[in-house]
């Protein structure tokens, strides 16, 4: 038996780890129940062989919810749920559960009203910012894929990554800030979709 004496680690974290361990399915089982679900799965993880599995078959649920809303419902609107802290300008950002749940419903239908579907995908090119978050809770929401790229990246990089993505819609911002210098994040975005569509592509829309 392994000697533990000298383990620095707290007891709890030692009794997870070896619960990971010993019992994965009833470990995640667990952590699973805390969350909300519209559908509950019918097993926690099914494997076929290296490579091919699956964690909570048949269950369903959605991230966007069990972020925000289910906090609303609870009463904790009025709680923070996101605090924005910024070294490059002046001024922080607090939102509540309320105040951010209102803020993804208005973006997620944004993307309905661009046609954005479940299984389609939108490319986030946006500096640190809250709405960066509102659009990634946005797509959860809806059930797009969001495929954020960063915003320190340039036309080209951004252009391959479109495509990678094969998006349907762009997310950027006009500019961000970086080191005290403004960034013009529009100017990189046209120039990247004028080398995406140079190569026979072309993007739906850019918002």
């Amino acid at each position: 038996m392994a000697d533990d004496s000298h383990d620095v680690r707290a007891p709890e974290l030692r009794a997870l780890q070896r619960r990971g361990r010993d019992d994965p399915e009833g470990l995640w089982a667990d952590v699973a129940s805390d969350l909300y679900w519209s559908e509950r799965w019918d097993s926690v993880f099914e494997s076929e062989g290296p490579g091919e599995f699956e964690w909570f078959t048949g269950g369903r649920t959605n991230m966007s919810y069990n972020a925000v809303d289910r906090h609303v419902e609870d009463g904790d609107g009025n709680r923070a749920a996101l605090v924005f802290e910024t070294g490059e300008r002046e001024g922080n950002e607090v939102y509540t559960y309320t105040e951010l749940q209102h803020e993804v419903e208005r973006v997620a239908g944004m993307l309905r009203a661009f046609d954005v579907e479940r299984g389609d995908t939108v490319t986030i090119y946006m500096p640190m910012c809250p709405e960066a978050v509102f659009a990634m809770l946005a797509c959860a929401r809806i059930g797009a894929i969001h495929s954020v790229v960063f915003g320190g990246f340039g036309a080209a990089a951004l252009a391959d990554r479109i495509e990678l993505a094969d998006a349907e819609l762009l997310l950027t911002a006009d500019v961000g800030y970086r080191n005290g210098d403004e960034v013009d994040l529009k100017a990189i975005v046209d120039r990247s979709l004028d080398e995406y569509e140079a190569a026979g592509d072309r993007i739906e829309d850019v918002v």
